[in-house]
């Protein structure tokens, strides 16, 4: 088995392990809407438990009531809470450094040059790989991916298991939709405002409701296109570092090319969180030699899932 250089070794990890909150931080500032999440403060770490809770409260207390003098009051037990629970999902990067390239960069600094390469590759890819995996419909790679907004906010609401919770008989835990195919008409750039108005009325519960549009390239094209002639274009710069935005009804909407392009979210990024292990937030971990191979490799995990607390005020437009 080849002898890894430690003092090689040691700086690949040290440096690494620097790295890791810078590197969980560019991640969230990648996307707009792990943006939002982060600076509502719903990345929210956990340290452990078989799987993700949320609490969620699904019906009212049933013990309130309009009584009338001596008017026997009820005391009967009311079922007001439950939780949903969510898998954990694990995801890694390696950065590797073979011995051929150990000896070409031969020194402390060259390998410092040639380390920053590679974490900047290694940062690329995570970004990209949670960025798609925000639309993800908890089925990719055999499962094991994160349950995106395909999952949580589903194109069928009437069925499917979401955090544990049947939605075909619990109305509660159903997200709003609206089907153009069904409904009508033809979605297009003159008929996407009813459907957007038509899924606000459907999500809004008093002072509650979407703050948070995202759509694929055909849907938000149609909306681009509705909204220019009015000239009410402005910049999202109130937090989600730069990304633009238009504005409707109290709600920012973005365009992410990992979104389908006939689809449209309308989230309530209150519920909607992203659930990190205290432990696995890409972190570094022990450089490792492999036996048959001259090679040194850091391997830098990550573990979590998108959660969600309350799926009746989040929406979907699709045809």
């Amino acid at each position: 088995m080849p002898i890894p250089n430690t003092d090689y070794t040691e700086l690949i990890t040290t440096t690494l392990d620097n790295y890791r909150d810078e590197l969980a931080d560019n991640i969230l500032n990648h996307n707009p809407l792990l943006a939002r999440l982060n600076k509502k403060g719903n990345v929210d770490p956990a340290s452990g438990g078989a799987r993700l809770l949320e609490n969620l409260m699904y019906a009212e207390n049933g013990t309130a009531l309009w009584y009338s003098g001596y008017e026997q009051l009820s005391t009967d037990a009311s079922d007001t809470l439950t939780s949903a629970a969510f898998d954990w999902k694990q995801f890694n990067v390696m950065v590797t450094m073979s011995g051929l390239e150990e000896l070409q960069n031969n020194g402390k600094y060259a390998v410092f040059n040639w380390l920053k390469s590679r974490i900047r590759v290694a940062e690329i890819t995570a970004k990209n790989a949670i960025a798609a995996a925000l639309f993800f419909s908890n089925t990719e790679n055999g499962g094991k991916s994160i349950g995106g907004l395909q999952h949580l906010v589903a194109d069928l609401p009437t069925s499917g298991i979401v955090g544990g919770i049947d939605s075909a008989g619990q109305l509660w835990w159903r997200n709003q939709i609206y089907d153009f195919s069904t409904e009508g008409p033809t979605a297009s750039a003159t008929t996407i405002t009813h459907a957007m108005n038509e899924i606000h009325r459907r999500t809004i519960r008093g002072t509650d409701h979407v703050d948070f549009w995202v759509a694929g390239g055909t849907y938000f094209t149609f909306f681009e296109e509705s909204m220019q002639p009015n000239q009410r274009f402005m910049s999202s710069s109130r937090g989600e570092t730069g990304f633009e935005s238009y504005r409707y009804k109290g709600g920012d909407v973005f365009f992410d090319e990992n979104c389908s392009a006939t689809r449209m979210y309308a989230l309530n990024t209150d519920y909607i969180f992203l659930r990190p292990h205290t432990d696995r937030n890409f972190i570094t971990m022990k450089e490792r030699t492999p036996t048959n191979q001259d090679a040194t490799i850091v391997p830098m995990f990550w573990a979590g899932n998108m959660t969600v607390s309350n799926r009746s005020l989040q929406g979907l437009i699709l045809a």
